[in-house]
Protein backbone atom coordinates (compact mmCIF):
# COMPACT_ATOMS: atom_id res chain seq x y z
CA UNK A 1 0.00 0.00 0.00
CA UNK A 2 1.27 3.02 -0.77
CA UNK A 3 2.14 5.92 1.95
CA UNK A 4 3.62 9.18 1.91
CA UNK A 5 6.60 8.05 3.52
CA UNK A 6 8.73 9.62 -0.15
CA UNK A 7 11.66 11.21 -0.85
CA UNK A 8 11.64 13.83 -3.49
CA UNK A 9 14.61 14.13 -6.21
CA UNK A 10 14.54 17.02 -8.81
CA UNK A 11 16.84 20.20 -10.70
CA UNK A 12 13.86 22.76 -10.95
CA UNK A 13 12.39 21.54 -14.36
CA UNK A 14 11.77 17.65 -13.54
CA UNK A 15 11.07 15.98 -10.12
CA UNK A 16 10.20 11.89 -8.94
CA UNK A 17 9.29 10.84 -5.80
CA UNK A 18 11.07 7.41 -4.60
CA UNK A 19 9.73 5.34 -2.05
CA UNK A 20 11.37 3.88 0.93
CA UNK A 21 12.32 0.98 -1.20
CA UNK A 22 14.07 3.04 -3.78
CA UNK A 23 10.93 2.78 -6.54
CA UNK A 24 10.19 5.69 -8.64
CA UNK A 25 6.73 6.24 -8.04
CA UNK A 26 6.16 9.40 -9.49
CA UNK A 27 7.51 11.62 -12.18
CA UNK A 28 6.58 13.76 -14.88
CA UNK A 29 8.45 14.77 -18.26
CA UNK A 30 9.58 16.59 -19.82
CA UNK A 31 8.58 19.05 -16.81
CA UNK A 32 7.08 19.52 -13.48
CA UNK A 33 3.49 19.79 -15.11
CA UNK A 34 4.31 17.01 -17.97
CA UNK A 35 2.73 13.34 -18.78
CA UNK A 36 3.26 11.63 -15.46
CA UNK A 37 5.02 8.77 -17.14
CA UNK A 38 6.05 7.16 -13.77
CA UNK A 39 2.16 7.55 -12.07
CA UNK A 40 2.34 4.31 -9.70
CA UNK A 41 1.80 6.50 -6.70
CA UNK A 42 -2.13 6.77 -8.20
CA UNK A 43 -2.43 3.18 -10.07
CA UNK A 44 -4.49 2.43 -7.01
CA UNK A 45 -2.26 1.00 -4.65
CA UNK A 46 -2.17 -2.82 -5.75
CA UNK A 47 1.41 -4.47 -6.07
CA UNK A 48 1.67 -4.83 -9.72
CA UNK A 49 2.67 -8.63 -11.19
CA UNK A 50 5.65 -9.28 -13.08
CA UNK A 51 3.89 -9.71 -16.09
CA UNK A 52 2.94 -5.81 -16.02
CA UNK A 53 4.37 -3.55 -18.70
CA UNK A 54 2.87 -0.45 -17.86
CA UNK A 55 2.37 0.04 -14.49
CA UNK A 56 4.50 3.63 -14.24
CA UNK A 57 7.16 2.78 -11.96
CA UNK A 58 10.90 1.97 -11.72
CA UNK A 59 11.98 -0.26 -9.49
CA UNK A 60 15.10 -1.21 -8.22
CA UNK A 61 14.87 -3.95 -5.85
CA UNK A 62 17.06 -7.47 -4.37
CA UNK A 63 15.52 -10.68 -4.76
CA UNK A 64 14.70 -11.84 -1.10
CA UNK A 65 14.71 -8.22 0.35
CA UNK A 66 13.60 -7.49 3.86
CA UNK A 67 14.56 -4.47 4.80
CA UNK A 68 15.56 -0.92 3.49
CA UNK A 69 17.34 2.96 4.80
CA UNK A 70 16.98 5.85 3.55
CA UNK A 71 18.30 9.09 3.62
CA UNK A 72 19.70 12.50 1.73
CA UNK A 73 23.39 13.20 1.42
CA UNK A 74 23.63 16.17 3.98
CA UNK A 75 22.92 19.76 2.18
CA UNK A 76 22.11 17.86 -1.14
CA UNK A 77 18.96 16.91 -2.93
CA UNK A 78 20.71 13.37 -3.55
CA UNK A 79 18.44 10.43 -1.96
CA UNK A 80 20.78 7.29 -0.73
CA UNK A 81 18.57 4.00 -0.06
CA UNK A 82 20.15 1.37 1.29
CA UNK A 83 18.61 -2.12 0.88
CA UNK A 84 19.05 -5.46 2.82
CA UNK A 85 18.74 -8.68 1.73
CA UNK A 86 17.98 -11.87 3.74
CA UNK A 87 21.57 -13.38 3.09
CA UNK A 88 23.83 -10.32 4.26
CA UNK A 89 23.88 -8.88 1.09
CA UNK A 90 23.55 -5.40 0.95
CA UNK A 91 23.01 -2.71 -2.20
CA UNK A 92 23.16 1.51 -2.32
CA UNK A 93 20.74 3.64 -4.55
CA UNK A 94 21.71 7.10 -5.22
CA UNK A 95 19.09 9.04 -6.88
CA UNK A 96 19.00 12.36 -8.18
CA UNK A 97 18.46 14.70 -11.51
CA UNK A 98 21.59 16.50 -12.45
CA UNK A 99 21.60 20.14 -11.42
CA UNK A 100 24.93 22.48 -11.90
CA UNK A 101 26.58 25.78 -13.60
CA UNK A 102 28.05 25.22 -16.88
CA UNK A 103 28.48 27.35 -19.97
CA UNK A 104 27.61 30.64 -17.44
CA UNK A 105 24.10 28.67 -17.21
CA UNK A 106 22.16 26.58 -15.45
CA UNK A 107 22.07 22.72 -16.58
CA UNK A 108 19.24 20.88 -15.51
CA UNK A 109 18.07 18.59 -18.33
CA UNK A 110 14.78 16.01 -18.05
CA UNK A 111 16.86 13.22 -16.63
CA UNK A 112 17.01 11.02 -13.59
CA UNK A 113 20.27 8.85 -12.65
CA UNK A 114 20.36 5.92 -10.35
CA UNK A 115 23.40 4.91 -9.49
CA UNK A 116 23.48 1.50 -7.88
CA UNK A 117 26.51 -0.30 -6.04
CA UNK A 118 26.66 -3.61 -4.04
CA UNK A 119 27.98 -2.58 -0.13
CA UNK A 120 28.30 -6.33 1.19
CA UNK A 121 27.99 -9.64 0.20
CA UNK A 122 26.18 -11.10 -2.98
CA UNK A 123 22.77 -9.41 -3.34
CA UNK A 124 20.82 -10.11 -6.37
CA UNK A 125 19.01 -6.93 -7.79
CA UNK A 126 16.31 -7.03 -10.25
CA UNK A 127 15.29 -3.98 -12.19
CA UNK A 128 11.76 -2.91 -13.83
CA UNK A 129 11.69 -0.21 -15.89
CA UNK A 130 7.66 0.68 -16.43
CA UNK A 131 6.86 3.91 -18.03
CA UNK A 132 3.34 4.66 -19.37
CA UNK A 133 3.05 7.25 -21.45
CA UNK A 134 -0.10 10.31 -21.56
CA UNK A 135 -0.57 9.98 -17.86
CA UNK A 136 -0.70 5.90 -18.16
CA UNK A 137 -2.91 5.26 -20.75
CA UNK A 138 -0.45 4.60 -23.58
CA UNK A 139 1.91 1.49 -23.54
CA UNK A 140 5.40 2.88 -24.92
CA UNK A 141 7.13 0.85 -27.82
CA UNK A 142 10.45 -0.61 -26.92
CA UNK A 143 13.85 -0.57 -28.67
CA UNK A 144 16.98 -1.36 -27.71
CA UNK A 145 20.50 -0.81 -28.39
CA UNK A 146 23.71 -2.43 -27.17
CA UNK A 147 23.80 0.12 -23.79
CA UNK A 148 20.48 1.39 -23.89
CA UNK A 149 16.56 1.17 -24.38
CA UNK A 150 14.18 3.60 -25.65
CA UNK A 151 10.92 3.83 -24.60
CA UNK A 152 8.84 5.99 -27.33
CA UNK A 153 5.41 7.18 -27.64
CA UNK A 154 3.88 9.98 -30.68
CA UNK A 155 4.96 12.78 -27.99
CA UNK A 156 8.01 11.85 -26.61
CA UNK A 157 10.70 9.51 -26.27
CA UNK A 158 12.35 8.34 -23.23
CA UNK A 159 15.81 6.78 -23.52
CA UNK A 160 17.60 4.69 -20.69
CA UNK A 161 21.36 4.59 -21.10
CA UNK A 162 22.86 2.09 -18.96
CA UNK A 163 26.28 -0.17 -17.98
CA UNK A 164 23.64 -2.95 -16.39
CA UNK A 165 22.63 -5.68 -18.80
CA UNK A 166 20.24 -4.83 -20.78
CA UNK A 167 18.51 -7.85 -21.56
CA UNK A 168 17.83 -8.31 -17.47
CA UNK A 169 16.48 -4.84 -17.47
CA UNK A 170 14.09 -5.34 -20.43
CA UNK A 171 13.20 -9.15 -19.19
CA UNK A 172 13.03 -8.09 -15.56
CA UNK A 173 15.62 -10.87 -14.71
CA UNK A 174 17.44 -11.33 -11.41
CA UNK A 175 21.14 -10.98 -11.61
CA UNK A 176 24.11 -10.30 -9.32
CA UNK A 177 25.32 -7.19 -8.49
CA UNK A 178 29.15 -7.79 -8.02
CA UNK A 179 30.22 -4.10 -9.76
CA UNK A 180 28.62 -0.29 -9.52
CA UNK A 181 25.71 0.18 -12.22
CA UNK A 182 24.55 3.39 -13.50
CA UNK A 183 21.09 4.10 -15.54
CA UNK A 184 20.50 7.64 -16.94
CA UNK A 185 16.96 8.15 -17.67
CA UNK A 186 15.83 10.85 -19.88
CA UNK A 187 15.90 13.03 -23.47
CA UNK A 188 16.67 10.78 -26.50
CA UNK A 189 20.16 11.67 -27.32
CA UNK A 190 23.55 9.74 -27.03
CA UNK A 191 25.91 10.60 -24.35
CA UNK A 192 29.08 12.08 -25.63
CA UNK A 193 31.26 10.06 -22.65
CA UNK A 194 31.22 6.58 -21.40
CA UNK A 195 27.95 5.65 -18.74
CA UNK A 196 30.18 5.28 -15.88
CA UNK A 197 31.92 8.63 -15.97
CA UNK A 198 29.28 10.34 -17.20
CA UNK A 199 26.94 9.22 -13.83
CA UNK A 200 30.26 10.09 -11.47
CA UNK A 201 30.90 13.57 -13.09
CA UNK A 202 27.02 14.34 -13.11
CA UNK A 203 26.72 13.03 -9.40
CA UNK A 204 29.90 15.12 -8.16
CA UNK A 205 28.84 17.96 -9.95
CA UNK A 206 25.26 17.85 -8.47
CA UNK A 207 26.42 17.44 -4.86
CA UNK A 208 29.17 20.05 -5.00
CA UNK A 209 25.95 22.43 -6.51
CA UNK A 210 23.44 21.86 -4.26
CA UNK A 211 26.41 22.16 -1.32
CA UNK A 212 27.25 25.23 -2.49
CA UNK A 213 23.63 26.56 -2.95
CA UNK A 214 22.90 25.41 1.08
CA UNK A 215 25.79 27.63 2.29
CA UNK A 216 24.76 30.56 1.07
CA UNK A 217 21.41 30.25 2.85
CA UNK A 218 20.27 32.33 6.01
CA UNK A 219 19.53 30.23 8.46
CA UNK A 220 18.52 30.38 12.25
CA UNK A 221 20.64 28.94 14.95
CA UNK A 222 17.79 26.20 16.05
CA UNK A 223 16.44 23.45 14.05
CA UNK A 224 18.99 23.92 11.11
CA UNK A 225 18.44 20.55 9.69
CA UNK A 226 14.64 21.01 9.20
CA UNK A 227 15.06 24.71 7.89
CA UNK A 228 17.47 23.52 5.31
CA UNK A 229 15.33 20.10 3.91
CA UNK A 230 12.10 22.64 3.83
CA UNK A 231 14.35 25.39 1.54
CA UNK A 232 16.00 22.52 -0.48
CA UNK A 233 12.22 21.21 -1.44
CA UNK A 234 10.98 24.59 -1.83
CA UNK A 235 13.49 24.71 -4.59
CA UNK A 236 12.83 21.81 -6.04
CA UNK A 237 9.42 23.11 -6.43
CA UNK A 238 10.65 26.16 -8.77
CA UNK A 239 10.24 25.96 -12.39
CA UNK A 240 13.04 27.78 -13.03
CA UNK A 241 13.13 28.09 -16.88
CA UNK A 242 10.09 30.86 -15.92
CA UNK A 243 10.44 31.85 -12.31
CA UNK A 244 7.14 29.95 -11.60
CA UNK A 245 6.75 27.89 -8.16
CA UNK A 246 4.36 24.78 -8.23
CA UNK A 247 2.36 24.29 -5.00
CA UNK A 248 3.09 20.69 -5.14
CA UNK A 249 4.52 18.13 -7.14
CA UNK A 250 1.82 15.55 -7.62
CA UNK A 251 -2.02 15.93 -8.69
CA UNK A 252 -4.89 14.19 -6.84
CA UNK A 253 -3.39 12.75 -3.40
CA UNK A 254 -6.59 13.17 -1.70
CA UNK A 255 -6.94 15.38 0.99
CA UNK A 256 -8.86 12.42 3.15
CA UNK A 257 -10.00 8.72 2.40
CA UNK A 258 -12.26 8.99 0.15
CA UNK A 259 -13.14 12.22 0.21
CA UNK A 260 -13.27 13.07 -3.49
CA UNK A 261 -11.32 16.33 -2.65
CA UNK A 262 -8.74 15.14 -5.09
CA UNK A 263 -7.01 18.53 -6.93
CA UNK A 264 -4.14 19.41 -9.46
CA UNK A 265 -1.35 21.08 -7.72
CA UNK A 266 1.02 21.35 -10.31
CA UNK A 267 0.50 24.85 -10.91
CA UNK A 268 1.32 28.04 -9.27
CA UNK A 269 -1.24 30.14 -7.22
CA UNK A 270 -0.84 33.56 -6.74
CA UNK A 271 -2.47 33.38 -2.68
CA UNK A 272 1.02 31.38 -2.26
CA UNK A 273 3.14 34.66 -3.39
CA UNK A 274 3.83 36.78 -0.66
CA UNK A 275 3.92 33.42 2.04
CA UNK A 276 6.89 32.02 -0.08
CA UNK A 277 8.39 35.21 -1.14
CA UNK A 278 8.52 35.93 2.41
CA UNK A 279 9.96 32.99 3.28
CA UNK A 280 12.70 33.08 0.12
CA UNK A 281 13.51 36.40 1.50
CA UNK A 282 14.22 35.13 4.72
CA UNK A 283 16.81 32.83 3.75
CA UNK A 284 18.18 35.05 1.36
CA UNK A 285 17.23 33.06 -1.71
CA UNK A 286 17.53 36.12 -3.89
CA UNK A 287 18.09 34.77 -7.67
CA UNK A 288 14.78 32.61 -7.26
CA UNK A 289 12.80 35.36 -5.24
CA UNK A 290 13.57 37.77 -8.08
CA UNK A 291 12.71 35.24 -11.14
CA UNK A 292 9.68 34.75 -9.08
CA UNK A 293 9.12 38.12 -8.75
CA UNK A 294 9.28 38.42 -12.87
CA UNK A 295 7.19 35.53 -13.61
CA UNK A 296 4.48 37.26 -11.38
CA UNK A 297 4.97 40.69 -13.06
CA UNK A 298 4.39 38.85 -16.78
CA UNK A 299 1.07 37.84 -14.93
CA UNK A 300 0.03 41.79 -14.18
CA UNK A 301 1.59 42.77 -17.85
CA UNK A 302 -0.94 39.77 -19.39
CA UNK A 303 -4.25 41.17 -17.21
CA UNK A 304 -6.84 42.46 -18.84
CA UNK A 305 -7.90 45.84 -16.92
CA UNK A 306 -6.56 44.29 -13.87
CA UNK A 307 -8.32 41.11 -13.76
CA UNK A 308 -6.21 38.33 -12.22
CA UNK A 309 -7.28 34.48 -12.44
CA UNK A 310 -6.59 32.45 -8.98
CA UNK A 311 -3.94 30.09 -10.92
CA UNK A 312 -1.82 29.89 -13.38
CA UNK A 313 -0.06 26.90 -14.89
CA UNK A 314 3.62 27.46 -15.03
CA UNK A 315 4.02 29.05 -18.43
CA UNK A 316 1.10 31.53 -17.39
CA UNK A 317 -1.14 29.53 -19.33
CA UNK A 318 -4.66 30.09 -17.65
CA UNK A 319 -6.70 27.48 -19.60
CA UNK A 320 -5.42 24.69 -17.20
CA UNK A 321 -9.11 23.32 -17.39
CA UNK A 322 -9.72 20.32 -15.46
CA UNK A 323 -10.09 16.72 -16.91
CA UNK A 324 -10.27 13.42 -15.24
CA UNK A 325 -8.06 10.32 -15.86
CA UNK A 326 -10.45 7.46 -15.90
CA UNK A 327 -7.94 4.87 -15.95
CA UNK A 328 -5.97 5.60 -12.95
CA UNK A 329 -7.70 4.55 -9.74
CA UNK A 330 -6.05 7.05 -7.55
CA UNK A 331 -4.03 7.19 -4.58
CA UNK A 332 -4.66 3.53 -2.75
CA UNK A 333 -8.34 3.48 -4.68
CA UNK A 334 -9.40 6.58 -3.89
CA UNK A 335 -10.27 8.63 -7.28
CA UNK A 336 -10.75 10.48 -9.35
CA UNK A 337 -7.16 11.20 -10.95
CA UNK A 338 -7.26 15.01 -12.07
CA UNK A 339 -5.11 17.18 -14.60
CA UNK A 340 -5.99 20.88 -14.34
CA UNK A 341 -8.18 22.61 -11.94
CA UNK A 342 -11.31 24.26 -12.22
CA UNK A 343 -10.20 26.80 -9.32
CA UNK A 344 -8.75 29.01 -12.53
CA UNK A 345 -12.30 30.00 -13.48
CA UNK A 346 -13.18 30.82 -10.02
CA UNK A 347 -13.61 34.40 -8.40
CA UNK A 348 -11.27 34.92 -5.51
CA UNK A 349 -10.58 38.69 -4.81
CA UNK A 350 -7.41 37.83 -2.23
CA UNK A 351 -5.40 37.30 -5.45
CA UNK A 352 -5.21 41.47 -5.67
CA UNK A 353 -3.59 41.88 -2.51
CA UNK A 354 -1.33 38.91 -2.61
CA UNK A 355 0.44 40.11 -5.82
CA UNK A 356 0.91 43.52 -4.25
CA UNK A 357 2.26 41.99 -0.70
CA UNK A 358 4.85 40.03 -2.90
CA UNK A 359 5.58 42.69 -5.08
CA UNK A 360 6.46 45.07 -2.84
CA UNK A 361 9.44 43.42 -1.91
CA UNK A 362 11.05 44.96 -5.39
CA UNK A 363 10.90 47.99 -4.27
CA UNK A 364 11.93 47.71 -1.14
CA UNK A 365 15.38 45.20 -1.46
CA UNK A 366 18.02 46.50 -2.41
CA UNK A 367 19.55 43.37 -3.25
CA UNK A 368 17.39 42.90 -6.40
CA UNK A 369 19.09 43.31 -9.69
CA UNK A 370 15.82 45.17 -10.67
CA UNK A 371 14.30 47.09 -8.34
CA UNK A 372 10.76 48.15 -8.80
CA UNK A 373 9.89 51.84 -10.11
CA UNK A 374 7.33 54.14 -11.27
CA UNK A 375 6.08 52.05 -14.44
CA UNK A 376 6.20 48.94 -12.24
CA UNK A 377 4.15 50.70 -9.70
CA UNK A 378 1.65 51.89 -11.97
CA UNK A 379 1.15 48.70 -12.99
CA UNK A 380 0.10 47.60 -9.52
CA UNK A 381 -2.09 50.76 -9.22
CA UNK A 382 -4.48 48.63 -11.34
CA UNK A 383 -4.54 45.98 -9.46
CA UNK A 384 -5.40 48.11 -6.43
CA UNK A 385 -8.50 49.81 -8.06
CA UNK A 386 -9.64 46.63 -9.03
CA UNK A 387 -9.01 45.57 -5.15
CA UNK A 388 -11.61 48.52 -4.24
CA UNK A 389 -14.33 47.59 -6.69
CA UNK A 390 -14.44 43.68 -5.23
CA UNK A 391 -13.62 44.02 -2.13
CA UNK A 392 -16.72 43.59 -0.57
CA UNK A 393 -18.59 41.19 -3.34
CA UNK A 394 -18.87 37.50 -3.07
CA UNK A 395 -16.57 35.05 -4.22
CA UNK A 396 -14.86 31.44 -3.68
CA UNK A 397 -12.69 32.66 -1.25
CA UNK A 398 -9.56 31.39 0.01
CA UNK A 399 -10.28 27.83 0.42
CA UNK A 400 -11.40 27.80 -3.21
CA UNK A 401 -14.94 26.40 -2.06
CA UNK A 402 -17.15 25.62 -5.70
CA UNK A 403 -20.49 26.58 -5.25
CA UNK A 404 -20.60 28.47 -2.03
CA UNK A 405 -19.75 32.26 -2.60
CA UNK A 406 -19.67 34.99 0.23
CA UNK A 407 -18.05 38.14 1.05
CA UNK A 408 -14.82 36.48 2.96
CA UNK A 409 -13.24 38.79 5.57
CA UNK A 410 -9.89 37.12 4.25
CA UNK A 411 -10.35 38.35 0.71
CA UNK A 412 -11.25 41.77 2.06
CA UNK A 413 -8.12 42.18 4.12
CA UNK A 414 -6.41 41.43 1.27
CA UNK A 415 -7.77 44.13 -0.86
CA UNK A 416 -6.71 46.36 2.09
CA UNK A 417 -3.69 45.10 2.21
CA UNK A 418 -3.42 46.07 -1.90
CA UNK A 419 -3.92 49.70 -0.82
CA UNK A 420 -2.10 49.67 2.59
CA UNK A 421 1.16 48.46 0.71
CA UNK A 422 0.63 50.74 -2.46
CA UNK A 423 0.33 53.79 0.17
CA UNK A 424 3.91 52.72 1.42
CA UNK A 425 5.15 52.37 -1.98
CA UNK A 426 4.20 55.69 -3.23
CA UNK A 427 5.67 57.71 -0.64
CA UNK A 428 8.75 55.52 -0.86
CA UNK A 429 9.50 56.17 -4.38
CA UNK A 430 8.34 59.92 -3.85
CA UNK A 431 4.73 60.05 -5.20
CA UNK A 432 3.15 62.14 -2.74
CA UNK A 433 -0.01 62.55 -4.48
CA UNK A 434 -0.54 58.53 -4.87
CA UNK A 435 0.18 57.90 -1.26
CA UNK A 436 -2.34 60.09 -0.08
CA UNK A 437 -4.65 58.45 -2.30
CA UNK A 438 -3.77 54.96 -1.14
CA UNK A 439 -3.81 55.78 2.63
CA UNK A 440 -7.09 57.27 2.39
CA UNK A 441 -8.60 54.22 0.26
CA UNK A 442 -6.54 51.63 2.92
CA UNK A 443 -8.47 53.75 6.15
CA UNK A 444 -12.02 53.41 4.21
CA UNK A 445 -12.04 49.78 3.81
CA UNK A 446 -9.88 49.19 7.17
CA UNK A 447 -13.19 50.42 8.64
CA UNK A 448 -15.37 48.89 6.76
CA UNK A 449 -14.24 45.65 7.32
CA UNK A 450 -13.65 46.16 11.24
CA UNK A 451 -17.56 47.17 11.37
CA UNK A 452 -18.78 43.90 8.83
CA UNK A 453 -16.81 41.13 9.93
CA UNK A 454 -16.31 41.47 14.44
CA UNK A 455 -19.01 39.66 15.52
CA UNK A 456 -19.40 41.31 18.95
CA UNK A 457 -21.22 38.41 20.16
CA UNK A 458 -18.85 36.16 19.86
CA UNK A 459 -15.98 39.17 20.29
CA UNK A 460 -13.87 37.82 17.31
CA UNK A 461 -13.89 38.64 13.65
CA UNK A 462 -15.33 35.90 11.64
CA UNK A 463 -14.65 33.98 8.25
CA UNK A 464 -17.24 36.28 6.29
CA UNK A 465 -19.25 39.96 6.25
CA UNK A 466 -22.05 39.44 9.28
CA UNK A 467 -21.19 35.53 9.92
CA UNK A 468 -20.38 33.43 12.74
CA UNK A 469 -18.12 31.12 11.75
CA UNK A 470 -14.39 31.05 11.76
CA UNK A 471 -11.72 29.92 9.48
CA UNK A 472 -8.24 29.43 10.15
CA UNK A 473 -7.08 32.63 7.55
CA UNK A 474 -8.20 34.75 10.28
CA UNK A 475 -4.88 33.72 12.02
CA UNK A 476 -3.06 36.33 9.49
CA UNK A 477 -4.87 39.74 10.67
CA UNK A 478 -1.28 40.29 12.21
CA UNK A 479 0.83 39.06 9.73
CA UNK A 480 -0.34 41.02 7.00
CA UNK A 481 -0.84 44.33 9.41
CA UNK A 482 -4.26 44.82 9.24
CA UNK A 483 -4.19 44.41 13.07
CA UNK A 484 -1.10 45.68 15.83
CA UNK A 485 -0.77 42.13 17.82
CA UNK A 486 -0.96 44.33 20.92
CA UNK A 487 -4.72 45.00 19.68
CA UNK A 488 -7.22 43.05 22.05
CA UNK A 489 -9.10 42.06 19.16
CA UNK A 490 -6.16 40.09 17.74
CA UNK A 491 -6.06 37.98 20.28
CA UNK A 492 -9.61 37.20 21.15
CA UNK A 493 -9.68 36.38 17.21
CA UNK A 494 -6.75 33.81 18.45
CA UNK A 495 -8.02 31.99 20.89
CA UNK A 496 -11.52 31.79 19.62
CA UNK A 497 -9.98 30.21 15.96
CA UNK A 498 -7.95 27.57 18.35
CA UNK A 499 -10.86 27.44 20.69
CA UNK A 500 -12.84 26.57 17.47
CA UNK A 501 -10.51 24.48 14.93
CA UNK A 502 -7.47 22.81 16.84
CA UNK A 503 -7.69 19.40 17.20
CA UNK A 504 -4.85 18.35 19.11
CA UNK A 505 -1.60 19.59 17.75
CA UNK A 506 -3.19 20.92 14.53
CA UNK A 507 -5.82 23.01 13.25
CA UNK A 508 -8.53 22.71 10.39
CA UNK A 509 -9.23 24.99 8.09
CA UNK A 510 -12.84 25.38 8.90
CA UNK A 511 -15.38 22.53 10.29
CA UNK A 512 -19.00 23.74 8.48
CA UNK A 513 -19.81 21.87 5.75
CA UNK A 514 -18.77 22.49 1.99
CA UNK A 515 -18.84 21.46 -1.06
CA UNK A 516 -18.01 17.69 -0.15
CA UNK A 517 -19.27 17.26 3.09
CA UNK A 518 -17.39 18.41 6.58
CA UNK A 519 -13.61 17.98 6.33
CA UNK A 520 -11.39 15.19 8.35
CA UNK A 521 -7.78 15.78 8.10
CA UNK A 522 -6.21 19.14 9.56
CA UNK A 523 -4.58 21.72 6.85
CA UNK A 524 -0.86 21.78 7.76
CA UNK A 525 -0.10 25.69 7.12
CA UNK A 526 -2.74 26.23 9.43
CA UNK A 527 -0.98 25.49 12.45
CA UNK A 528 2.15 27.19 11.44
CA UNK A 529 0.25 29.77 11.07
CA UNK A 530 -1.66 29.63 14.81
CA UNK A 531 2.46 29.30 15.94
CA UNK A 532 3.18 32.30 14.67
CA UNK A 533 0.09 34.47 15.52
CA UNK A 534 1.18 32.89 19.36
CA UNK A 535 4.67 34.06 18.65
CA UNK A 536 3.29 37.51 17.90
CA UNK A 537 1.45 37.49 21.01
CA UNK A 538 4.30 36.64 23.08
CA UNK A 539 3.30 33.44 24.16
CA UNK A 540 6.84 31.98 22.90
CA UNK A 541 6.97 28.81 24.75
CA UNK A 542 3.91 27.11 24.11
CA UNK A 543 4.59 28.05 20.10
CA UNK A 544 7.83 26.88 20.34
CA UNK A 545 6.34 23.90 21.87
CA UNK A 546 3.95 23.38 19.25
CA UNK A 547 6.61 23.56 16.59
CA UNK A 548 8.30 21.02 18.16
CA UNK A 549 5.72 18.74 18.07
CA UNK A 550 4.08 19.50 14.19
CA UNK A 551 8.14 18.80 13.19
CA UNK A 552 7.90 15.73 14.58
CA UNK A 553 4.73 14.71 12.37
CA UNK A 554 6.96 14.96 9.32
CA UNK A 555 7.83 12.00 7.14
CA UNK A 556 11.55 10.25 7.72
CA UNK A 557 13.12 12.08 5.16
CA UNK A 558 12.07 15.39 6.79
CA UNK A 559 9.08 16.32 4.36
CA UNK A 560 5.57 17.63 4.74
CA UNK A 561 2.59 17.07 2.65
CA UNK A 562 -1.32 19.32 2.55
CA UNK A 563 -3.19 17.95 5.20
CA UNK A 564 -2.70 15.79 8.48
CA UNK A 565 -4.89 12.84 10.25
CA UNK A 566 -4.62 14.78 13.71
CA UNK A 567 -5.30 11.42 15.73
CA UNK A 568 -2.58 9.02 13.74
CA UNK A 569 -0.40 11.44 12.38
CA UNK A 570 -1.23 10.03 8.72
CA UNK A 571 0.13 12.29 6.15
CA UNK A 572 -2.57 13.28 3.33
CA UNK A 573 -2.69 15.71 0.24
CA UNK A 574 -0.18 16.58 -2.63
CA UNK A 575 2.97 16.16 -1.72
CA UNK A 576 5.53 17.88 -0.62
CA UNK A 577 3.50 20.92 -0.09
CA UNK A 578 4.91 24.21 -1.20
CA UNK A 579 2.91 25.91 1.81
CA UNK A 580 3.62 23.48 4.54
CA UNK A 581 7.70 23.55 3.82
CA UNK A 582 7.29 27.71 4.08
CA UNK A 583 5.42 27.79 7.00
CA UNK A 584 8.11 25.25 8.73
CA UNK A 585 10.73 28.15 7.49
CA UNK A 586 9.00 31.15 8.79
CA UNK A 587 8.39 29.56 11.90
CA UNK A 588 11.68 28.55 12.73
CA UNK A 589 12.92 31.75 11.63
CA UNK A 590 10.30 33.72 14.15
CA UNK A 591 10.55 31.02 17.31
CA UNK A 592 14.49 30.22 16.68
CA UNK A 593 17.16 32.10 19.37
CA UNK A 594 19.26 34.53 17.73
CA UNK A 595 23.23 33.27 17.09
CA UNK A 596 24.28 35.57 19.64
CA UNK A 597 22.14 34.74 22.11
CA UNK A 598 23.12 31.04 21.69
CA UNK A 599 26.78 31.70 22.62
Amino acid sequence: MHTLDLGVIGNCNIAALVDSRATIVWGCFPRLDGDAVFHGLLNGGQTPSPAESGDGTFSIELVDQFHSEQAYLPNSAILCTTLHDHHGGTAEVMDFAPRFALYERMYRPPMIVRRIRPVQGRPRVRIRLRPGFENGGLEPQITRGSNHLRYVSPAQTLRLTTSAPVSYVIEERPFTLDRPMDMLLGSDESLQAGVETTARDLFERTLDHWRSWVRSLSIPFEWQDAVIRAAITLKLCNFEETGAIVAALTTSIPEAPDSQRNWDYRLCWLRDAYFVIHALNRLGVTRTMEDYLRFINDIVEDATEGELHPVYGITRDSSIDETLVPHLAGYRGFGPVRVGNQAHFQVQNDVYGSVVLASTHAFFDRRLAQPGNTPQFEQLERLGHRAIAVFDKPDAGPWELRTIASVHTFSAVMCWAACNRLAKIARHIGLGDRATYWRREADRLHAIICERAWNPDLGSFVSTFGGDAMDATLLLLHEVDFLSADDPRFAATVDAVAGKLRIGDFLFRYVGEDDFGRPTTAFIICVFWYIDALAALGRREPARELFELVLARRNALGLLSEDIAPSSGELWGNFPQTYSMVGLINCAMRLSRTWEEAF
